[in-house]
């Protein structure tokens, strides 16, 4: 696994050199490692202008923590990215060493292409990765459709229940319905790239593991002004909010734009997951064609 980050601005990589001890001292971690668009080969996001300036900045990242580490690796999570906060955004996957070494020797496709290609920012030294084995991509590309047809049906179905329910004028059952297509799509698109979905609702941490896929879906929500970050606030905050708290409100209008963001949404989750597969499968005849 790389170790450098001379690919990386001077800027990128002063931030980059920032955040490692803050995490290292939050958290005693095992391994730190970045990928993603700042990290290295195909865990890039395939978009052609990564200098875009106008595109949201972050350093995706997956902490290691060590055998034994009791705490939930939501609880790390959290701790990270608020720690983090000040020198640069971050979003964090968290997983024991056990748990990657597992993946590893299974072939399982995100933790084999991150084990070659990602960069490692920091080695405790106290558990080697375990080798990683061959993926095999004609089974990883039936696995990511499969996955994909099951985690959009739901999401489909899911946003046609929330139209029912604007037409019946019940605001807060569709806004909570928008939620779950919201979420249920981000899940598809996951699986569909990497083979893995982490174990979260939080919308805003699945539009961040997700953004990097395709520019597309990074300025869909955008959170870039008071008027965007209050509409997707609408959404993310309905997963407990529009059903239980009495003080919830969402405006005609709001809910209308809300229906449109989702429904793009599944428009570009349809359309970059099927070029997904393409290319999975252009990977599968190529491994067949070498032998490996």
């Amino acid at each position: 696994m790389r170790t450098d980050i001379d690919h990386l601005g001077p800027v990128a990589r002063e931030q980059v050199l920032s955040i490692i001890p803050v995490i290292i001292q939050a958290v005693r971690p095992e391994k730190i490692i970045l990928y993603g668009s700042h990290g290295a080969g195909s865990l890039e996001m395939p978009v052609n202008d990564r200098n875009d300036l106008a595109f949201p900045t972050g350093y995706d990242l997956l902490v290691v923590t060590r055998r034994g580490d009791r705490r939930y690796d939501h609880e790390i999570q959290d701790i990270i990215e608020n720690r983090c906060r000040i020198h640069a955004t971050v979003t964090v996957l968290v997983h024991d060493i056990d748990y990657v070494n597992q993946r590893l020797s299974e072939g399982q496709y995100f933790f084999t292409l991150m084990s070659r290609e990602a960069i490692l920012l920091y080695d405790a030294g106290g558990t080697p990765f375990s080798r990683a084995a061959a993926p095999d991509f004609g089974a990883i590309r039936h696995k990511a459709q499969k996955d994909f047809d099951r985690w959009s049906r739901q999401a489909r179905a899911f946003f046609n229940s929330a139209l029912f329910n604007v037409r019946e004028n019940e605001p807060r059952l569709a806004v909570f319905l928008l939620h779950q297509a919201a979420e249920h799509i981000y899940q598809a698109i996951l699986l569909a790239f990497m083979g893995y979905k982490p174990c979260t609702h939080n919308l805003d941490k699945l539009r961040r593991y997700t953004h990097r896929f395709s520019i597309e879906l990074a300025f869909l929500f955008p959170r870039d002004g008071a008027g965007e970050d209050h509409l997707f606030k609408l959404l993310l905050q309905s997963y407990v909010d529009a059903r239980y708290k009495e003080d919830y409100h969402i405006t005609e209008n709001e809910l209308q734009l809300l229906v449109q963001r989702v429904d793009r949404l599944l428009s570009i989750a349809g359309r970059i997951c099927h070029n997904r597969f393409i290319s999975l499968e252009k990977m599968a005849a190529a491994s067949v064609r070498t032998g490996g």
